[in-house]
């Protein structure tokens, strides 16, 4: 069990600051719940400027930390601290920005130079020499341009191990996906339908999908609900929907008038239009729309919960036959936002512990392994009861009912 009262106060009092301005991600997902924030004292705030504009402890430095690095493209904030730190999530400590700015990976560019600082046994991270005033420095070619600065800020992981995460998993209530548009029907009387086909589809009961201005056009269409239970209780925590694909509505659910053979009037009702694509599995009957959340850039600083965590993994992202995960493999934690959760937490993955039989004892007795350290994993995506995290260190398999704590 991770022990908080041995850590420096000055550190436990900056990872709270760091917090407060390391938030992201919150609006990817409708459903996504907004992190909670934990207020800070005077004291604690007076302490966490002084480690900021000291630094961090040389002694938490890599054994080959580089006096002066060139960011590159396809370099990440997490390969960075690697390359620094001995703990990577103690970043934000080493950059010592000030509190409004503080592990702001929006300030680090391809291009730029970042230089190490030694003094007084601390050290600390700019993006300019010593003794010359901080400054952002992005490289560009010998010609006028207007970019975002924003799109070509350093990702904090790999973006192509986790962006698919970003909106197709989906944690709803037992009643959401019930209630959502469906497809009740196909051209030609197709059992399943792939990319570039039309579905018909109806809202529920009193809320039929229009077309109009206030309604979406994109949506992402699930199935099967699965129960997310935690490993410990066996409590649901949520219901993870399976992604199929995206859906544009193109022509709103209506109802029309006809007359029939004999004479008599009736009206029918007329499904609404989609069309699909992204199809990642074949669509079919029933399966639910729900409105695609818009794309967001994404960049988090990675840094360690301030409050003490003790989480299991509750399912490895991908399949249900998949027994074990290893490194850069996404997981499904028992903690969400309720407990605090945020994308960028960093925690350290720890193994169950088996029970096993003593079997050079004649009486077979069972004993319990210890809990073992078994790499990183990093928060990326929160709801209110569960997170999803990506493995980004593994020294063995990880599974179902391991833990995970605070960093050490």
């Amino acid at each position: 069990m991770h022990d908080q009262t041995n850590q420096h106060p000055s550190a436990c009092s900056l990872r709270r600051a760091a917090a407060l301005g390391a938030l992201a991600a919150a609006s990817l997902l409708a459903p996504m719940a907004q992190a909670q924030q934990h207020p800070v004292s005077a004291a604690q705030r007076a302490t966490a400027q002084q480690v900021a504009s000291r630094g961090i402890a040389q002694s938490e430095l890599a054994p080959n930390a580089p006096e002066t690095y060139v960011v590159k493209r396809g370099d990440t904030l997490w390969g960075i601290s690697g390359l620094y730190l001995q703990r990577p999530w103690r970043w934000p400590e080493l950059w010592g920005m000030n509190l409004q700015e503080i592990a702001n990976p929006h300030l680090i560019y391809p291009g730029q130079t970042l230089y190490l600082e030694r003094a007084d046994g601390y050290a600390r991270l700019r993006t300019s020499p010593p003794g010359v005033q901080e400054t952002i420095t992005v490289r560009v070619s010998p010609r006028t341009r207007y970019d975002s600065l924003a799109s070509s800020a350093l990702p904090t992981l790999k973006m192509h191990l986790i962006e698919p995460f970003l909106v197709q998993p989906l944690v709803v209530d037992e009643l959401t996906l019930a209630q959502a548009p469906r497809i009740v029907a196909t051209r030609d009387e197709r059992v399943i339908m792939g990319n570039g086909d039309r579905a018909y589809v109806r809202g529920p009961q009193g809320s039929p999908l229009e077309l109009t201005p206030e309604v979406p056009r994109q949506y992402r269409v699930f199935r099967n609900a699965v129960p997310l239970k935690d490993p410990n209780t066996g409590e649901v925590l949520g219901y993870e929907a399976q992604y199929v694909g995206r859906a544009e509505l193109v022509r709103g659910e209506s109802l029309e008038q006809s007359t029939l053979a004999k004479g008599e009037r009736v009206t029918d009702i007329v499904p609404a239009s989609v069309d699909l694509s992204a199809v990642k599995e074949e669509a079919r009957i029933g399966d639910r729309l729900l409105p695609a959340p818009q794309r967001s850039f994404v960049s988090y600083a990675p840094h360690a919960p301030q409050q003490e965590v003790q989480a299991s993994v509750v399912s490895i992202y991908g399949s249900s036959a998949v027994g074990n995960a290893g490194q850069n493999q996404v997981i499904t934690i028992n903690r969400g936002t309720d407990d605090g959760m945020e994308a960028g937490h960093v925690l350290q993955l720890r193994t169950k512990g088996d029970r096993i039989k003593d079997k050079t004892d004649e009486d077979r007795t069972t004993i319990r392994l210890p809990s073992e350290a078994n790499g990183l994993a990093m928060v990326f995506l929160t709801f209110e009861r569960v997170s999803y995290a990506l493995i980004v260190q593994a020294q063995g398999s990880v599974r179902v009912g391991d833990r995970l704590v605070n960093p050490e």
